[in-house]
Order: C-alpha cells, then structure tokens, then sequence
C-alpha cells in the first residue's frame, strides 16, 4: 500500500511538472509571437515610404491577435471568474436582476400597455440568449475596448506618422500640422467630456414618476441638446413616428425637427473664410449673422440678397444660404465611439452567458447605423442629390425642388421659396372647417409624389419630416434638405424576398435575403445552415407553419385575421432581432426603414384628427390614380390652360390658392436638420 502511495504521488507530480513545462513553453511561444508580431508595426512606421490606414490596421490586428492568444490573456477568465463568483465585479446573477429592471420600468413607462404576452415572449427570447455561458476575461475586454478607440484614432494616428516621417523636409509644415491634429485630439476630449456628461440624465430619468411624461420630456431634450448633433439625429428620427407616443414627449422631440441652437457669429464667419476668403457681408447683401432664420443639427440656414443680371438689368436677388457647423465628422465619430465603448463595456457592467455574440453585433450594428449619418455631412454630395430632383421637378406641376445655384464643402447656396411654411405650419394655419379636406388633398399630393420618386427614379428623399416638406402661398409643394437620398436600385429583389420568405415562412428564401442585406454576406453564406436552424426554431416558437402554393389559400383562411397577424409580427420580429442571428444588417437597408418610418409619420401626422379608415381609404385612391396622374404629369405642358383644367379635376390634387393661407412668415420653414 505503502509503495503504491508513493507511486500515486510520483504521478500527480509528474503531471503538474509536465503542464508546468507545457505552460512554460506555451508562455514562451506567445511571448515570443507577441515580440515578433511587433516587428511589423516598428517596419510601417520606420520605413521612409508613407502609410495607409489599411497598413496600419493589418499591423495592429496582428498585433492584437498576438496578445488575444497569449497565456496571460485565456488566464485572466479564470481571475476574472473568481472575481465573479465572489461578488468583487458584476455577475450573470447581477446581468439578469438589470435587465429585469430595466424591462419592468420599460414596461411600468409605457405610455401604452404592454400585453401579458409580449412581455412572456421577451422572456422566452432571454431564456434562449442566456445559455451556453462563454464569457470574456478583463484582460481581453480591455484589449478590445482598447482596440475599437485605436480605430476611432487610426487615420488620424495615420496622419501624424506621415508626418513624422517627412519632418526632415518639412520642418515648419511639419510642426504646424502637427498641431492642428493635437488641436484636433483636444477637441476631442472636449467632444468626449460633453458627450459622456450628457449620460449623467439616465438616473433622473428613472427617479422620475413613470406617468410623468413632461418631466421625462424635459431630462430626455436635455440630455439629447448635451451630447451633440449624432443625438439631435437620433432623436429627429424617433420624431418621425411622434404621433404614437405621449403629447408631452411628442412636443419636444418635434423641437429637433423644427428648430436647434444656431451657430455662433465666430462658426459662420469661420466658414465663409474657409470657402471663400471673405466675410459674408463681402459676398452678399443684408446677411445677419447672429439672425438665421432656421436651425439644425448640421448647420443654420441664412436669407440673405445676391446681385445679380438678367435681360441687361442689374437687381438684388433673395437667396437662401445654408452653412454647415465645424468637426460635425468628429461629432458623429465620437459619438459611435462612445456608443461602441459603452457597449462592449456591458461585458463587464452586465457579463452572461451568450449576450458576447449579441453585444458584439448590437456594436457593429451601431457602426453601420452611423454610416448613413455621416453620408449627410457631404454638403456637396448634397447639393448634387438636390440639383438632380430640382432639375427633374421642372416639369412637373405636382411637385418641386428649390435650384442650387453655388456649392462648397460647408455652403450651400439656393432658391429662396417665398412666403412659404412647413406642411404642419400650413395645415394648422387653415381654418378648421376646411382643414380636414385640406389635410388629405395634402397627404395625397405627398404621396403621389413619393410614388413618382420610386418608381420613375428609384429614388427617394431620406428624411420627409413635415420640417422638409414647404407648402407656399400659390399651392405649390417644395422638398428641401437632400442630405440623405435613398437609392432603390438594387434593393427591391432582397427585400421581397425577406417580406415573401418572412410571410411564407420559407426558410431558406428569409435566410438567404438576411444574407443579402447582411453587411458580410461571404461570411454569413458560411454559416446558412446555422442561421436556417435558428429560424426555423423561431418560427415553431410562433406557430408559423410554411405555406405552399397548393394549400396557402386554405391555411390563410384557416388561421384568420388572427394568423395573418401574427405573420406579419414575425417580418417586423425577425428584422428588429438580427442579431440574435449573428447578422449584422446595412447601413442602406437601416436607413432605408428610417426614411420609410419618416415619410410614413409624415403622412400620417396629416390624417392625427380624422378617421383611420380615411387613411386606408385615401391610400389605396391615389396609389389608383397614380398612372393616370403620372400619364397628366409627365406628357401635358404645364403652361397649357387644358393642363391646370385637368389637373383640378383630379380630386385627390386641390386648388390650393383657396385653401393656403397667404399670412405665412417669409422663409420660416427653411430647416437644413
């Protein structure tokens, strides 16, 4: 017995001295690899060639992965769940009682009830997402937390290697533009501290009473003003669907829609040097700088007079100047650097089982969302998207564009639309009796003209709030702010199929079109089975079954209005829920749904005081008259007598100089949101 002691001893040590030497050697390897993966990076930046930021990031994500796969790094999982097990950081016990909290004061704040079955099916959802525990270490939290603010800073960081390396040259152009970028870091910080304050509203706004919208209103405008323009975005597109949420918030998010802080004298005096040279009272006559005569979150809007020539006579001419603030690109890349840090950061704050994966592509989520915001930052991209619809509309009696007439990088220069309100200003300002009539004749002009856009040019303005749509006093309609234009081209084929395999519940037709709108779909094709494995578990859990094209008919009619329903809930579930799937869809196809959620709110905002019916009723009218009116629109010369007595016989087109009040402020609508 004695001996076989001994020989079970003799054992155990030879095993811990063999994973002892193995851990060793393991150390040694990664450290080694680690040593050698920085190599690369010392080369980009020695070297006497310039750098790119594709260089760059090869380098540092061979870097990164280095460290991803060294010893210290797996080790830190089990510090980090030591750490976990006894209390000294947040846990899966502590994820699950913060999620139950914010879901019930979701649930408690709801301006709507929220059904008993909505809120089991949430949990179900979470029941399936927490399971199959993997979680992070601090260690590589850090890392990847550390390495998403390097590509915030990886063209910048781009820049002042350049620099470096042509320092010997250039000595005073050197140490100038260095500055300007430390300049730029700066600013940053300022940005950052801003933006991170705002945050600081989260708690008031949960200490508040959960009926007592005003209040909450207040904290949110607060909180949106405070963290900048990428908010005052967000919160311009939750406007768009204002009409289903309380009266008191409605109120303040319609305020981003209609009017912001302007720009200071210094910012627009800045601009103008910046693009011309000159001030603006060089270029133009009675421009006041400290009176816009609207405001958004990309700039503020100016009337000012142009001389200008025509038939040998000389006259001022009232243009409309648009002028975009400054460091709006680092505003809106911040701001998805701070949503993208505060998320991975839930790794720590909140760590479970597979919310990782879920998180990860919320993040990526994010990014792709960003995209379309920045796109609006183009102003000459801009006035290319607006000159193109002004120059179409020229023949068209239903709808208009102002004229661009100059551009630079951060002025616009436009038409002036004389005597002209927002849709809402319009709409309101008419008398009561003739509102409702006015209102639908309104809603369906704007529809027409959205259908005309589809389906002639494939294309459509991104962002219809009423601030963008003018009605003046002749009755005439003009769309203004052409920042974000939706191009259609492409689209229609993937997101048919997602509607028809989402309706049918064909699995693999819905699979294949999330992979298309996927923003990797070579990586997500890869992974079809599995994306097909957890749809079709969605939709047993919903009780969905396939149809076919032999017994669809009958399986609709068996399940009922019901069961339609219910198919219709699953097209809005899955695409809300892509990344439970791991996809990750495009910032095109996001926006495409922001630009429909705007025009959508828009038109019916038209129809807040009148039947629901109505709405259906007039929809399915004008989209019936729609080629018939296409036919009149684009065929018969709008300076023909016989063309305005067609175009008044049309009911759903009204005779707008009856119904327009002439009483509207000169040029009040005016918004560049």
């Amino acid at each position: 017995m004695g001996k076989r002691k001994v020989f079970s001893h003799l054992q155990v040590l030879q095993d811990h001295l063999f994973l002892i030497i193995k851990e060793t050697g393991s150390y040694t390897y990664h450290s080694f690899n680690v040593t050698r993966a920085i190599i690369p990076l010392i080369r980009t930046i020695g070297n006497d060639r310039y750098v790119t930021v594709e260089e760059l990031d090869s380098v540092l994500d061979e870097l990164f992965n280095a460290f991803y796969l060294h010893p210290l790094t797996r080790h830190s999982r089990s510090v980090t769940g030591y750490m976990r097990r006894s209390n000294l950081i947040p846990n899966e016990k502590t994820t699950e009682k913060l999620i139950r909290y914010v879901v019930d004061q979701i649930t408690l704040r709801s301006p709507i009830e929220v059904p008993e079955v909505v809120v089991r099916e949430f949990w179900a959802f979470f029941d399936e997402l927490f399971s199959e525990p993997e979680l992070k270490g601090l260690v590589e939290l850090n890392l990847e937390i550390f390495r998403i603010i390097l590509r915030c800073y990886q063209p910048l960081l781009v820049e002042i290697i350049n620099l470096l390396k042509d320092t010997k040259r250039k000595n005073k152009a050197f140490f100038r533009d260095l500055g300007d970028r430390v300049k730029v870091i700066r600013g940053d910080l300022k940005i950052v501290r801003r933006q991170v304050r705002a945050i600081r509203y989260i708690k008031p706004f949960f200490q508040t009473d959960p009926k007592d919208f005003a209040g909450q209103a207040q904290i949110i405008a607060k909180m949106v003003r405070e963290f900048g323009p990428f908010f005052i975005k967000m919160a311009q597109v939750a406007a768009a669907n204002a009409d289903f949420l309380p009266e008191e918030i409605s109120k303040e998010l319609l305020v981003f829609q209609e009017d912001v802080p302007p720009m200071s004298a210094a910012e627009v005096y800045g601009a103008f040097e910046e693009s011309y040279g000159k001030k603006p009272h060089e270029c133009y006559f009675d421009f006041d700088v400290a009176s816009p005569i609207k405001s958004g979150s990309i700039g503020s809007v100016y009337l000012a007079k142009k001389p200008v020539k025509e038939n040998g006579q000389e006259f001022l001419k009232p243009v409309v100047i648009k002028v975009a603030r400054k460091g709006l690109d680092r505003e809106f890349l911040l701001g998805k650097t701070v949503l993208s840090v505060a998320i991975i950061s839930t790794h720590y704050w909140a760590p479970h089982s597979k919310l990782a994966p879920f998180l990860e592509a919320l993040q990526q989520q994010a990014d792709e969302f960003a995209k379309g915001f920045q796109r609006e930052l183009d102003f000459e991209k801009e006035a290319k998207n607006q000159q193109r619809f002004a120059e179409r509309s020229r023949n068209s009696m239903f709808w208009n564009v102002p004229e661009i007439y100059a551009c630079t990088p951060r002025i616009i220069e436009m038409e002036h639309i004389e005597n002209a309100g927002s849709i809402n200003q319009v709409v309101n300002a008419v008398p009561a009796k003739q509102r409702p009539k006015f209102s639908r004749q309104m809603a369906s002009r704007f529809l027409y003209t959205i259908l005309y856009h589809v389906f002639v040019y494939q294309e459509f303005h991104g962002d219809l709030h009423p601030g963008n749509v003018l009605i003046n006093t002749h009755g005439e309609m003009f769309f203004i702010d052409w920042g974000n234009c939706v191009d259609l081209q492409g689209k229609w084929k993937p997101l048919w199929d997602y509607v028809c395999g989402a309706l049918f519940a064909d699995v693999d037709l819905l699979a294949t079109a999330l992979i298309n709108i996927s923003s990797n779909p070579a990586r997500n094709q890869r992974r079809k089975s599995e994306i097909k494995a957890t749809l079709a578990q969605t939709l047993q859990k919903k009780n969905v079954k396939p149809l076919t094209s032999r017994n669809f008919l009958f399986q609709l009619h068996a399940e009922g209005t019901e069961g339609l329903h219910t198919r219709i809930q699953v097209v809005l579930h899955l695409m809300s829920n892509t990344q439970h799937l791991g996809l990750v869809v495009k910032n095109e196809y996001l926006h495409l749904s922001r630009s429909v959620a705007a025009l959508v709110g828009t038109y019916l905002h038209l129809y807040r005081d009148l039947s629901r019916m109505l709405v259906l009723f007039d929809f399915i009218r004008t989209v019936a008259k729609f080629p018939a009116a296409l036919m009149v629109d684009r065929m018969v010369d709008k300076r023909t007598a016989s063309y305005l007595r067609l175009f008044q016989k049309l009911s759903f087109l009204p005779v707008f100089k009856k119904a327009v009040p002439r009483n509207l402020i000169d040029g009040s609508a005016y918004l560049p949101n």
